[in-house]
């Protein structure tokens, strides 16, 4: 799935006859308003553009709209020629010329070639196969898969079935993807990669130019170690991988030939396998990577193990402790780990890690005949040897891998995952057994003791914060004593006694402050007023959800503060401010450009959808805007203010409350005139970001406006009129970015709908705006169009429609 509606050219060739063809012999030429069509109508062969300026010659699915599987001259395209056309010439290549003259083979007019130098002399033809392969090949030859050149070898930013990626060592040519420009509209070769190395245990690396930003873990026989989604495939999809002298290579094949399936790394830097659902005509996402924090390249640091199940996510293994405590204690785990005792070599033992990700495996002794007993032994023998496993799993493991270097990027799996067996002194693993079954029994006991004496405690502390939570926040065991503490006057220290000049916020829980601690590290101190009945309720509720919570686009809570009534949260510190100063800023909007505000509004939905499905707890943020969406230096937005947040568990999924909670302008309408809250109302609420982003203007600055009360009526206004162009904000307008914004409207469009049952989860919008679903349902009036007073249900009270002239954060009740 490519851009936003990528036009494409698809007009039928007509080449000697008026049907259509999949192949074009040495005599033919194919012309801009021709194609190529496989066999069985599986793929097409054309010309694509976006603008009218750039021409590309690509590969796509017939049936599958908007669906580009491979560009030729990616990098090189055509300059709005209406006389280009492609040839194969008479020394055996097929060439891509932008020229009147069929004959004329002259370099100046050449933008693509397939450079292949062994076909001189020979009938050729070159044909589009079912498989999406272009192949050129001799017309009279016994095999006739031997070909000269294929665009197999070529990959741009999509493996297909049997399609191999990798190395061939012999001639030393590599076979990658890479992603399309960051736009999802330009073919042309993008930031990021996605290659095989084939050093020590070869796998597969995503990179951004060259920094690994993930690392799929090596080959164990069934599946890379690190995508243990690979293990759950059905039997129609069967991976790959070879390795030998000759090269390295991965590949997929179909069993069922009606099933359609990609791999493909997108222009945001994600790696995902994608399958068409007929029936729904979706591409569904079967695994992507990186997912969550835990797929970051070194997350945890040397001798760290990821855990995205924990908080915080990172941990030392047995025998090592932080190299850097005071970075540890603020959740970041990048200096990794250090041994807690010096090893003796000789007296060493091996600490057995079950089911992690093995560690980079690029420099690594590599045996595939030995057994773990083996390889065990040749590790210990070797006094530099800081762990080993087994390659493959199946059949109870075989092979053997031994690093000598710094552990690095292991993170750790419920299942899936392997053995790893770590070098350790011999004291961390072999005190004496009464011993340590009676400090065993001793912890246990006074384990027991203190959980029943904290437990009491917090049940009294709890009820009341959570006095409306329901019930499943009561079950969820997270105390202020989960957190990192930080001293009160290394608080005051930091921010200069919480000094006006610090202040950067407030709210009704009380005031933000900016400081910075002696290392240098910048925290934002949201300090809680003693005043604040509300605030008293957010604090709790916010140590509860957040402290779980780790993901890119959400604020990281670093630590907390309590001492006498002062109560403070400490967070990483995000120096752009929120993301409305620079939208309803004249100036400061100009920074935003559609790039930026694209990324934005992707990062926001990757930061709901974790919080919505890709947790085991599914979490209801209720209050999200603009200014809840703040800016790193990157300007990559993070989601924040979680005090109001609900937690569901289990199968809930909506709850009530008779205490409203959250911003007018953003709440949807069964939350605001009914209490009603669910997944439904956050994407509402993302519905009304995304158009006000779009626009650059408030939802709730229409409430004078002549023709509607909200920004959501206005733009239903202009999208019946046909005229939802003039919706854009002036500062992203570009013909070579309308189709892509007017999709992003649609979508927003979709989220605003009335009625919730309407309005599509938070999975299908991250499809919507990745390109993995192209057709879209018409929306339904929005919510709060018109000026009006409804009556609802069973209540005799008339409810107005909520609005407000201002963003602030408000609580009422309401009768039922």
């Amino acid at each position: 799935m490519r851009g936003g509606y990528f036009f494409l050219f698809f007009l039928f060739i007509t080449i000697s006859t008026s049907t259509v063809t999949d192949t074009l012999t040495s005599s033919q030429i194919l012309r801009r308003n021709q194609t190529l069509q496989s066999l069985k109508g599986s793929f097409v062969l054309g010309f694509i553009s976006r603008t009218s300026s750039n021409i590309y010659l690509a590969i796509w699915y017939k049936d599958i709209p908007d669906t580009v599987v491979w560009v030729a001259n990616r990098d090189n395209p055509l300059q709005n020629s209406t006389d280009s056309f492609l040839k194969i010439t008479d020394d055996g290549n097929i060439v891509l010329l932008n020229s009147s003259s069929v004959s004329n083979n002259n370099n100046n007019n050449l933008v693509w070639s397939s450079n292949q130098t062994n076909a001189k002399n020979q009938v050729l033809v070159l044909q589009l196969l079912d498989t999406g392969n272009l192949v050129l090949r001799e017309t009279n030859v016994n095999d006739p898969t031997k070909y000269l050149w294929q665009s197999f070898d070529h990959p741009t930013d999509t493996l297909l079935p049997n399609m191999t990626m990798g190395w061939n060592i012999n001639d030393k040519t590599e076979k990658y993807l890479t992603s399309w420009k960051i736009t999802g509209d330009d073919p042309s070769s993008g930031d990021y990669s996605f290659k095989v190395d084939f050093h020590g245990l070869p796998e597969v690396f995503l990179r951004n130019d060259d920094t690994i930003i993930y690392r799929s873990g090596p080959w164990n026989g069934e599946r890379f170690s690190g995508v243990p989604e690979m293990q759950n495939s059905t039997d129609s999809i069967v991976f790959s991988f070879t390795s030998n002298k000759h090269g390295v290579n991965y590949s997929f094949s179909i069993g069922n030939k009606s099933t359609f399936s990609r791999l493909v790394v997108n222009s945001n830097g994600q790696l995902q396998r994608l399958t068409w659902v007929q029936s729904n005509k979706t591409w569904t996402t079967f695994w992507y990577s990186p997912k969550d924090q835990c797929d970051e390249y070194k997350e945890c640091g040397p001798y760290g193990v990821c855990d995205s199940n924990a908080s915080p996510v990172c941990k030392c293994m047995k025998g090592f402790r932080p190299k850097n405590k005071q970075f540890w204690k603020l959740r970041d785990g990048s200096d990794g780990c250090v041994m807690d005792k010096d090893l003796d070599c000789d007296s060493d033992k091996f600490y057995r890690m079950e089911n992690v990700k093995l560690p980079d495996t690029t420099s690594v002794f590599v045996n595939r005949t030995m057994d773990i007993d083996e390889c065990g032994e040749l590790c210990h023998r070797n006094c530099s040897c800081t762990g080993y496993a087994n390659i493959y799993i199946s059949n109870g493991g075989s092979g053997c891998v031994t690093w000598s270097d710094e552990l690095n990027d292991i993170r750790s799996y419920p299942d899936g995952g392997q053995d790893l067996f770590v070098r350790l002194a011999a004291s961390e693993l072999d005190e004496n057994r009464d011993v340590k079954r009676n400090v065993k029994a001793i912890i246990i006991a006074t384990v027991i003791a203190a959980t029943f004496i904290v437990v009491i405690c917090t049940y009294f502390l709890w009820s009341r914060a959570s006095k409306y939570s329901g019930k499943t926040n009561q079950e969820i065991e997270v105390k202020v004593e989960d957190l990192p503490i930080f001293e009160f006057k290394n608080i005051l220290t930091a921010t200069n006694n919480f000094d006006l000049a610090n202040k950067i916020g407030q709210g009704g829980f009380g005031s933000v402050y900016k400081g910075e601690l002696p290392d240098g590290l910048e925290i934002a101190v949201k300090r809680l007023s003693k005043a604040s009945g509300q605030g008293q309720e957010e604090f709790m509720n916010e140590v509860i959800v957040i402290s779980k919570l780790q993901h890119r686009n959400l604020v990281r809570l670093l630590g907390c503060c309590i001492k006498g009534e002062e109560k403070m949260l400490v967070y990483e510190y995000m120096p752009n401010n929120s993301l409305d100063f620079y939208l309803f800023d004249p100036i400061q909007k100009q920074v935003l450009d559609w790039q930026k505000r694209s990324y934005i509004i992707e990062g926001i939905s990757r930061g709901l959808l974790y919080l919505h499905r890709d947790l085991r707890l599914r979490i209801i943020h209720r209050d999200l805007k603009l200014g809840n969406i703040l800016l790193d230096g990157n300007l990559n937005p993070k989601i924040s203010d979680f005090g109001m947040a609900k937690i569901f568990g289990g199968t809930e999924n909506e709850g009530n409350t008779r205490r409203i909670m959250g911003t007018y302008g953003y709440m949807s309408p069964e939350y605001a005139m009914e209490g009603l809250f669910s997944e439904k109302s956050d994407v509402f609420s993302f519905g009304v970001m995304l158009l006000e982003i779009i626009s650059g203007k408030k939802n709730t600055s229409f409430y004078n406006h002549e023709e509607a009360i909200s920004l959501l009526g206005y733009v239903w206004k202009l999208w019946k009129k046909g005229e939802i162009v003039s919706l854009i904000d002036s500062e992203i307008y570009n013909p070579n970015n309308v189709d892509h914004v007017l999709r992003c409207i649609h979508i927003g469009l979709l989220c605003v709908q009335e009625t919730a049952k309407e309005r599509p989860t938070m999975t299908k919008v991250v499809s919507m705006l990745n390109n993995d679903i192209d057709k879209f349902p018409r929306p339904c009036q929005p919510a709060f169009v018109e000026r009006q007073i409804e009556d609802r249900g069973e209540s005799s009270q008339q409810v107005r429609v909520l609005s407000s002239l201002n963003d602030v954060t408000v609580t009422s009740l309401h009768g039922r």
